[in-house]
């Protein structure tokens, strides 16, 4: 939680640093936190719905599972890329995941994560890993797969009508905004 009256804000990851950290973490056995990193950055959802992820959601032979949204009650359909789904099984195998019913998100002594625990554990990855960010939080995980989005699409006006619709803005305005383009304007 944020103090009242203060001002927060969360910038988006560079693609190449991003997938970078996913698999840096991967390699110094964090597995948990770089498959939330490779969840935030490749699904786009808020950390609320990530931290529900169950691997059985996430393993699945179709390559896409459904949820609805905490925040808006919205049925939402997330495909699962195939590179990022060898991650997904690397993640599981390298953790000994037993029950597929399990949340994907859970700490050693098996409780879930809090929002603002990973929030503390993103500034410390800021540091160890000299991230280029200026904001690291939970939501930068979002931003970065929105301006990835944007940033692949040949049709810029396109994107951000499906990001705006994605993220439940009520304006292309306020998508143009969130991604940080209208400061690069």
């Amino acid at each position: 939680m944020s103090l009242k009256n203060s001002y927060t804000t969360s910038d988006y990851l560079q693609w190449d640093s991003a997938t970078t950290l996913v698999r840096k973490l991967y390699r110094d056995k964090n597995y948990r936190i770089s498959l939330l990193i490779g969840c935030g950055i490749f699904f786009g959802l808020r950390i609320s719905d990530l931290l529900r992820l169950t691997w059985n959601m996430l393993m699945s032979d179709e390559a896409k599972f459904v949820l609805i949204e905490k925040k808006t009650g919205k049925r939402r359909e997330v495909k699962i890329n195939k590179e990022f789904q060898k991650h997904i099984k690397d993640c599981f195998y390298a953790l000994h995941i037993d029950d597929l019913t399990e949340p994907c998100f859970l700490s050693n002594k098996g409780k879930p994560y809090s929002v603002q625990w990973v929030n503390v554990v993103l500034k410390e990855l800021k540091d160890r890993y000299n991230l280029k960010i200026k904001h690291f939080s939970t939501h930068s995980l979002r931003k970065t797969f929105g301006r990835k989005v944007f940033e692949s699409s040949d049709n810029a006006e396109l994107a951000l009508v499906k990001l705006m619709e994605l993220f439940n803005h009520s304006s292309v305005a306020i998508t143009k905004r969130y991604l940080g383009l209208r400061q690069e304007e």
